[in-house]
């Protein structure tokens, strides 16, 4: 696996390659990010992997300073991997100059759930996402379903400008106990770490009671959000949305039986964790 940081090195050994499969991550890998890979394989050959923490989408009082970085252990596991090109740009490679020029989600898509707990999150990452495109060109991009609303935006993103890009959608890699895999699950204590697949575990009673036709979509929220915070959460939101374009069933697509996502943000201690299910 060759290691490229500078963008023109990177175009130049690209150069030619027409089936490329992208995963862009931020590093600190785990078994969901290298199922990512294995599924880029699928769509395209040769396989290009991303390691950037990206500084535009987080914001002032988040935890970009202390978000886990390890990088030699990231090498390693993408080399098992068959990882053709890892490229890991500096702030430097990525932007020589102030990012003046940025992607802005539609509102009604950017500004809700994450975006509205999130100010400017999808604004950074939409933008660094376009700026990762131009510089790998790949045929296929593998995003994970997990972070749900962000594989929309991305997704509506390459359809709208027309970009040369498929987004494929990977599913969520879970713990044995249901946690969803995520870099920021690291900051859990043990005791958090035990109680944390209760996210998972109200997101799928929503679901349930949803399939059994309980419509009351506003009371299914209220008490999934009650039932996080009388275990000791702070939720920020339990949502019940359409798949199609994250906004709230109206009572004819709950009757029409429109394709579902329940998704959920809360903190536990100190680390915010975001989850979803489709039903």
């Amino acid at each position: 696996m060759k290691i490229i940081s500078s963008v023109a090195e990177l175009r130049d050994h690209l150069r030619g390659q027409l089936r490329t499969a992208f995963v862009p991550t931020m590093g600190n890998l785990h078994e969901g990010h290298l199922s990512l890979m294995r599924l880029a394989r699928k769509h395209g050959d040769p396989v290009v992997a991303s390691i950037f923490v990206n500084r535009l989408q987080f914001g002032p009082n988040e935890d970009f300073d202390r978000y886990p970085r390890t990088f030699a252990a990231d090498v390693e596991k993408l080399e098992k991997e068959g990882v053709y090109v890892l490229f890991a740009p500096t702030e430097k490679d990525i932007y020589p100059e102030p990012q003046e020029f940025r992607i802005q989600p539609p509102n009604d898509l950017g500004d809700i759930l994450e975006g509205e707990f999130r100010p400017g999150f999808f604004t950074g990452v939409t933008t660094i996402v376009m700026k990762l495109f131009s510089c790998v060109q790949p045929r296929a991009a593998v995003f994970g379903k997990k972070d749900y609303q962000q594989l929309m935006i991305i997704r509506k993103m390459a359809r709208q400008f027309a970009l040369p890009t498929e987004i494929i959608a990977a599913e969520t890699w879970r713990a044995d106990d249901g946690l969803a895999l995520s870099s920021r699950n690291g900051y859990l204590t043990d005791a958090e770490r035990a109680e944390a697949p209760a996210l998972f575990r109200e997101l799928n009673s929503v679901a349930t009671q949803l399939r059994e036709g309980h419509l009351n979509v506003s009371l299914l929220e209220k008490t999934a959000m009650e039932h996080l915070s009388g275990r000791g959460w702070k939720p920020d939101y339990v949502a019940i949305r359409k798949r199609a374009d994250l906004q709230p069933p109206t009572a004819g697509d709950l009757a029409t039986g429109e394709p579902l996502v329940v998704l959920a943000a809360a903190k536990l201690g100190s680390t915010r964790l975001i989850d979803n299910l489709e039903v």
